[in-house]
C-alpha cells in the first residue's frame, strides 16, 4: 500500500488527538505519534507531531525523495507547520542528512509544546540523538501527575525530568530527578521553569547505582572491585512515589543495567527507597522480556524484602502508541507497597 494511504489512514484513527488542539476548553496536547510505523506499514518510520512541528524519523531505510514529498504532501493538508527529518538509519541511530539552512536553523531553535496542558522544551536537532521528550511516556507523566499531590517523589533515570515536572505540575513537596546526563538535567530545569516548578524540584547528576544505593541506606559498591570515581553524596531517604524507567542495557564503574536479566539489582534498592504505602512505577521497554514473567520477578522481589505488594495498576500505552495483539514493547506497572 502506498505510504500516503498509510499515512492518512494512520491520521484518521488520531483525529480525536488532531481535533482537540483547536478545542480551548480542553488541557493543550500538541505533541503525539502521528504515524508508528512498525505496526502501520513502514518498519522504522515513526512520524510525530512536537509542539508547532512535524518530525520524521526513519531507523532502518532512508526516505526517497518520492516518498519525502508524498509524506509532506499530507502533512502540510493538515497543518502548515515546518516539517524536519532525522535520517537515523546507521546503526549507532545518529542522524545521517542535511537540511536546509533555515530547516536546520529551526531545527536547533528551542521550541515548546503541550500535554495536557503541562509545558516542555523541544529541540529537534540537538547534541544528543532522541527528541527530548519520549511521547509513550504520556501515560505515565499522567499517572504521575494524577497520584502527586502532597507527596515525595524520587524521579530515577529521570532523562529530561518529564516524569518529575509533571508530578510536579501534580502537586507534588519534592521532586527528585537523577540522570547521569548534565544535557539532559538542563532540559529539565528549563521544564521545571516552564511550568513554575522550580522550587520543588532538585536535579542531580549522578550515576543511578550509588544515588539509588545510598537513598536506599546500602553501600555503594563498584562492579569491578576497582576503585570508585567520585559520585555525588546522598542520606538515606525514602519517597511516596518512586518512578524507574532504566535504558535496555547500560555498564558503569558501579554496575550494569540489563532488563533482559537482572532487573533486579535495580528494582530491590528503589523500593527500599518508597516509603510503606508508597507506590513505586516499574517500567520495562525490551519486547521480548515477557509481561507476566517480569511481574512476578518484581512480586517475588518485593516479597523477599519482607513487603507485600497491596495494590497492581497497569498503565497502557495510549492509542497513538498501537502495539501487536495489545502486547506493547513498553511495559509500566505501579506498585503499592
Amino acid at each position: 500500500m502506498p505510504i500516503t494511504a498509510l499515512l492518512t489512514a494512520a491520521l484518521a484513527k488520531r483525529e480525536t488527538l488532531i481535533n482537540n488542539l483547536s478545542n480551548d476548553e480542553l488541557p493543550k496536547t500538541d505533541c503525539f505519534r502521528v504515524f508508528h510505523g512498525t505496526v502501520e506499514g513502514v518498519n522504522g518510520l515513526n512520524i510525530d507531531r512536537y509542539g508547532d512541528a512535524w518530525l520524521i524519523q526513519t531507523f532502518h531505510e532512508s526516505l526517497t525523495d518520492a516518498q519525502l514529498s508524498d509524506i509532506k504532501t499530507v502533512l502540510l493538508n493538515v497543518a502548515d507547520l515546518p516539517l524536519v527529518y532525522n535520517d537515523r538509519s546507521n546503526k549507532n541511530s545518529r542522524i545521517l542528512n542535511e537540511l536546509d539552512e533555515s530547516t536546520e536553523a529551526f531545527a536547533q531553535s528551542d521550541q515548546v509544546m503541550s500535554e495536557n496542558g503541562v509545558l516542555f522544551t523541544s529541540k529537534l536537532r540537538h547534541e544528543g540523538q532522541d527528541p527530548l521528550l519520549f511521547l509513550d511516556m504520556r501515560v505515565g507523566r499522567e499517572f504521575m501527575k494524577k497520584h502527586s499531590h502532597k507527596k515525595s517523589v524520587l524521579n530515577l533515570f529521570s532523562y529530561t525530568c518529564g516524569i518529575g515536572i509533571a508530578a510536579a505540575v501534580g502537586g507534588a513537596k519534592r521532586v527528585v530527578n537523577v540522570d547521569f546526563s548534565s544535557f539532559a538535567l538542563a532540559a529539565g530545569r528549563k521544564n521545571a521553569e516552564l511550568n513554575n516548578v522550580e522550587s520543588v524540584c532538585q536535579f542531580i547528576q549522578s550515576d543511578a547505582f550509588p544515588a539509588l544505593r545510598q537513598l536506599a541506606g546500602l553501600k555503594v559498591m563498584s562492579r569491578n572491585n576497582k576503585k570508585l570515581p567520585s559520585y555525588p553524596k546522598m542520606s538515606a531517604s525514602q519517597f511516596d512515589l518512586v518512578f524507574l524507567d532504566p535504558p535496555r542495557f547500560a555498564k558503569s564503574a558501579f554496575g550494569t543495567v540489563d532488563l533482559v536479566n537482572d532487573y533486579q539489582s535495580l528494582f530491590k534498592p528503589a523500593l527500599l527507597t518508597t516509603k510503606p504505602g508508597g507506590t513505586i512505577v516499574c517500567c520495562n521497554n525490551v519486547a521480548k522480556v515477557d509481561k507476566e514473567v517480569w511481574f512476578k520477578s518484581l512480586v517475588r522481589c518485593v516479597e523477599k524484602q519482607g513487603r507485600e505488594v497491596t495494590a497492581v495498576e497497569w498503565l497502557d500505552c495510549h492509542a497513538d502508541f498501537p502495539s501487536f495483539d495489545d502486547n506493547h514493547p513498553l511495559k509500566i506497572v505501579a506498585l503499592t507497597l
